[in-house]
């Protein structure tokens, strides 16, 4: 494992695990008891789940997806615990039933150091939609921030 000794490592160590589709790395990332809900609300605790609920779309409708992570906004709480917000930019091929399409995620991430290493303790990841109709949207990549 690249053993992460900075907050911000989280996010791109995210990313490549993601785009080389291995949710043993990705698994890594997080502390055994770590939790975890993802876009859809499904709420996973422990490594375990975590890895394998990722596993599951991996091995199936995103296993041709590539991830593009955005630099992390990084509060640190105290010298072991940080909180992260990064956006990310997944890009769905052929392998999903909808076809090749974009989605953007928000995703925040308490990381906590525990031995010098830095990991997801806690983990949310949000479809960025519009609250009026639930319509997925893209962030125009670029502009300001709403």
């Amino acid at each position: 494992m690249n053993q992460q000794s900075e907050p911000h490592s989280i996010a791109p160590l995210f990313e490549a695990a993601w785009n080389a589709h291995d949710m043993s790395a990705l698994g890594e990332l997080f502390h055994p008891d770590a939790t975890f809900v993802n876009r859809f609300a499904m709420y996973w605790r422990g490594r375990d789940e975590i890895v394998a609920g990722h596993r599951f779309i991996h091995e199936g409708v995103y296993s041709d997806s590539v991830l593009k992570v955005d630099a992390p906004d990084v509060d640190a709480i105290s010298d072991d615990v940080a909180v992260l917000h990064f956006w990310t930019r997944a890009s769905i091929g052929k392998a999903h039933p909808a076809g090749p399409h974009q989605v953007d995620t928000l995703i925040m991430a308490v990381v906590v150091r525990r031995d010098g290493v830095w990991r997801i303790q806690a983990g949310e990841n949000v479809t960025y939609l519009d609250p009026r109709t639930g319509k997925e949207l893209l962030r125009n990549l670029g502009q300001p921030r709403d």
